[in-house]
Formats: C-alpha cells, sequence, structure tokens
C-alpha cells in the first residue's frame, strides 16, 4: 500500500503528481509516459512520487483508481433509473475523457481479464441492481453483466469507440439526441 501523505505540503504535492501522472497518462499510457514530465508538471522530484507510489505502475494504479473513484462517487446510481445513470456517464465521458483513455491504455498495454476493479465501489451498485431485479423491476440475469453492458452503452461516443468519438463541441441538439436514444436503449434493455 502506498505511503499516503499526512501534512497539507504532502496532501498538495501527492495531489499535484497525481494531477500530472492523469494527464500524462491519458495522453501516452503506462510504457509512453515519463516521470521526468510528471514531475516537471507537479514541481516534485522522483523520490517523492516513488515515496507516495512505490514505482511507475503504482502511481498508474493509483491514477486509475482515482478516476474511477471520482466517476463512481460524481455519477449518482439508482438501479430504479439506470436509463439516466447511463446518461450521466455519457455526460461524464464527455467532459472528463480522462478515464476512457486510461482504460483504453490499460487495455492494450496489461490486457486485463474479469473484473478490474476492487468491489467497494461495484458491490453496492450489483446489489441494488439484485434487489431490483429481485422485486421484478429489472430483467433477469446477470447483476454484472447488466451493468457492464449499460456502461458499454453509455461509452458508446467516448474516446475509446472505434467508430466515433463525440466531443464539447458538438451542438446540444446533438448530444441531446444521443442523451434520448441511449435513455430509451437502456430502458428496453432492463425491461423485464
Amino acid at each position: 500500500m502506498p505511503w499516503a501523505p499526512s501534512t497539507p505540503r504532502g496532501i498538495a504535492t501527492h495531489g499535484r503528481i497525481l494531477d500530472a501522472a492523469t494527464v500524462e497518462f491519458a495522453e501516452r499510457g503506462l510504457a509512453g509516459a515519463r516521470m521526468e514530465r510528471i514531475t516537471a508538471a507537479a514541481k516534485a522530484n522522483k523520490a517523492q512520487v516513488y515515496s507516495y507510489f512505490h514505482s511507475k505502475e503504482g502511481l498508474f494504479d493509483a491514477v486509475i483508481a482515482r478516476c474511477v473513484d471520482d466517476t463512481t462517487d460524481g455519477v449518482p446510481f439508482d438501479a430504479d433509473d439506470l436509463p439516466s445513470w447511463a446518461v450521466a456517464l455519457y455526460d461524464r465521458h464527455l467532459h472528463q475523457p480522462e478515464l476512457t483513455r486510461l482504460i483504453a491504455w490499460t487495455r492494450l498495454e496489461r490486457r486485463p481479464t474479469g473484473r478490474w476493479f476492487d468491489g467497494d465501489s461495484y458491490d453496492p451498485k450489483l446489489a441494488a441492481i439484485v434487489a431490483a431485479q429481485a422485486a421484478g423491476r429489472l430483467r433477469a440475469g446477470d447483476p454484472l453483466d447488466l451493468m457492464v453492458l449499460i456502461i458499454a452503452m453509455a461509452s458508446a461516443w467516448s474516446p475509446a469507440s472505434s467508430v466515433y468519438t463525440a466531443t464539447v463541441d458538438e451542438s446540444d441538439a446533438v448530444h441531446d439526441q444521443r442523451r434520448e436514444l441511449l435513455r430509451d436503449a437502456v430502458a428496453r434493455v432492463i425491461t423485464p
């Protein structure tokens, strides 16, 4: 477990390192990222980075964990309104594409299989899906598969898309059309 700073100055440095590393890893991936660029952008030194994160890989993992936590905490989840959750994920990808780019790099460079992240952020969501299924409000099936399908639908226009990447520069009308299509498609998928 990486050491976490306890002083305000250490916490600020830790945050600057994560911010700089997020940009560097999102642009270049784990293999292409350079610690020199991260430390220069963070106004830190390598000793601090290694003290906090132990390695470049540890820093990459911390960046992904923070982005996942930010998304998990920043997008309210309601198993009884999964279409709205999907739309909120679409908006998150549109305005904060770093996580999608980081996940793409992870897939390219680490080739993960199975469930990527610990259950802390997903287990309550899965439990809520199971409860809604048991009450007959959601279609039956593996709750993780259902959640993954909805995330994939919400990510259809993300930077990881192999077909089309949405940008914030597109008109509100275009985004509204996508949101409604996504809302309707998810509603159809989850209907019991």
